[in-house]
């Protein structure tokens, strides 16, 4: 009996060995680590535009929304004061590297800070390059309602959305964040999981499983990468006027691989 429990807990260490960020084991890519001063790099980056979703329908590409200063890319969600001509009750600023640079087959990291509003809903997020959501997938690196101490970490696909097996395997975690400091929030991409990060503590992971049910993993493929500060919606719910505007302040993206 001792000699199985040894097998079993030498078993559960190797599972989760492969989910724990090793600094030996992983070399840095790309960073972007925001210290040109005035303005993000238009190479990499690109203003998400408005639309019809909850996420995207504040969306704007009005300039004081954006910032590059002190190292840090400053995102804002703000009340519509300004542009009478927009029926936007809010506007709000978002960047993704889409058609710039995509990510696979590694670690994505992300130091922020995350100011805290009654309606705010900062996220970091991927989309496949190619595909349709939500056949395609999407994986939510971070969401934070409103002044959470926590933070949600989810996948999205044909499987979990249209099927709705979202608990075989389970399809979003939470976890603890610093609400009035910066954390960092981490997801890697994997041929058959992704493993999800806080702070370097592992909150959850979606594997590849054998299923005869369609689209369960199509996370192995290109992924770009989406910042954004939101507001509103039908899952944060309305926002207090009052405490807009509130910021998000991203210190670093960076992203690391195995050495071949």
């Amino acid at each position: 009996m001792k000699n199985l429990y040894a097998v079993c807990l030498a078993g559960l260490s190797l599972l989760m060995a492969a989910c724990t960020p090793s600094p030996h084991g992983w070399q840095l890519v790309w960073e972007d680590d925001f210290d040109q001063d005035g303005t993000f790099d238009a190479a990499v980056w690109s203003k998400i535009p408005r639309g019809g979703s909850d996420w995207n329908n504040f969306m704007s590409d009005d300039d004081t929304l954006f910032a590059v200063r002190d190292g840090q890319l400053i995102l804002r969600g703000v009340q519509n004061l300004t542009h009478p001509e927009d029926t936007a009750a809010f506007l709000t600023g978002g960047l993704y590297t889409k058609d710039k640079k995509t990510f696979m087959d590694g670690r994505l990291e992300i130091k922020a800070k995350l100011n805290g509003a009654k309606g705010a809903w900062p996220a970091f997020w991927m989309l496949p390059q190619e595909g349709q959501w939500p056949m395609g997938g999407e994986i939510d690196i971070m969401e934070r309602l409103n002044h959470d101490s926590i933070a949600y970490q989810t996948v999205h696909s044909h499987y979990t959305y249209d099927l709705g097996f979202k608990d075989t395997p389970p399809h979003g975690s939470t976890g603890p964040i610093h609400p009035e400091d910066y954390n960092i929030y981490a997801v890697e991409l994997y041929a058959d999981s992704l493993c999800f990060f806080i702070n370097d503590v592992h909150t959850f992971t979606y594997p590849r499983i054998e299923t005869e049910q369609e689209g369960q993993f199509p996370f192995h493929q290109p992924f770009y990468l989406l910042v954004d500060m939101q507001l509103g919606g039908s899952w944060v719910g309305t926002v207090d006027p009052a405490e807009v505007p509130v910021e998000m302040y991203i210190d670093w993206v960076r992203f690391y691989q195995k050495p071949k």
